[in-house]
């Protein structure tokens, strides 16, 4: 799976690619020049069940940490996923 990243001055997401299929979309809007906030994710029912959201999520706490951001998950989806996975806290706002 293939999961590239669209950025602008305000809004952006993270789009996963599988066999030139969209199999998810992820998008979140600037907060200012340090915080983003995850307003959405949104997976193809043609790949349910394999992950996606989840490795949507990792990609984007691993963009956070390598630019030193903070993250708001206002997505329910988004938001489970930092609940239920303490060690990406540090991300968190």
């Amino acid at each position: 799976m293939n999961i590239t990243q669209e950025n602008e001055e305000r809004k952006g997401f993270f789009k996963a690619v599988e066999d030139n299929k969209e199999a998810g979309l992820m998008t979140y809007t600037w907060a200012g020049p340090s915080k983003f906030i995850i307003d959405h994710t949104e997976v193809n029912p043609d790949f349910k069940g394999k992950g996606v959201g989840l490795q949507l999520v990792m990609k984007v706490v691993a963009y956070a940490r390598a630019n030193q951001l903070k993250i708001m998950p206002l997505c329910p989806f988004a938001k489970s996923v930092f609940d239920k996975t303490p060690d990406i806290a540090d991300v968190l706002f």
